[in-house]
């Protein structure tokens, strides 16, 4: 016979006998509030006395400087661009690059007007492209240039870096 069911030959029992009662977790987390609202104060009353330090420490500004706010140390909402002259620094790079790039990407793939009063406007790159395999290259008149004057250059035997020979010459 095996003696392992049995309760009073067991070493370490299945269970753990004695449990936390409710009011020491209720303890623990009102002592735990009180901390922390107590390192708040403290933090709060730290934070105060550093400001007021640094206020007192911030020299004076100069008379010259007009549109300055009362407190230097923070920067009001649209202070930059209405106190300096063009041309600004960077305040947000990637939306100002977003915003070049936005408009590129309209130019490049849009229908619009350039210049509506000369009647210049702007087409899709693809579209444009279309265009230029259908109509081909547009060709420059090449400058008159006479016939004999080619060959003279080219009898001569000095037609290696003249104008006349790249000119005149097919292949």
């Amino acid at each position: 016979m095996s003696d392992i069911g049995k309760p009073e030959k067991m070493a370490h029992g299945s269970f753990e006998r004695r449990d936390l009662t409710p009011s020491a977790i209720v303890s623990f987390l009102v002592i735990l509030g009180v901390a922390i609202v107590i390192s708040l104060f403290i933090l709060r009353g730290v934070f105060n006395y550093l400001d007021r330090r640094e206020k007192a420490l911030q020299p004076p500004v100069s008379p010259l400087i007009s549109h300055v706010p009362e407190d230097t140390r923070h920067v009001t909402r649209g202070y930059p661009q209405t106190a300096f002259p063009s041309p600004r620094l960077e305040e947000d790079e990637r939306s100002q690059l977003n915003g070049i790039l936005t408009r590129e990407q309209d130019q490049l793939y849009t229908y619009g007007w350039i210049d509506q009063k000369a009647g210049t406007l702007h087409i899709p790159i693809e579209r444009a492209m279309d265009l230029l395999v259908q109509r081909g290259l547009p060709l420059r008149p090449q400058p008159n240039v006479p016939h004999d004057a080619v060959n003279e250059a080219e009898a001569r035997g000095s037609g290696k870096g003249t104008a006349f020979s790249r000119a005149g010459k097919t292949h």
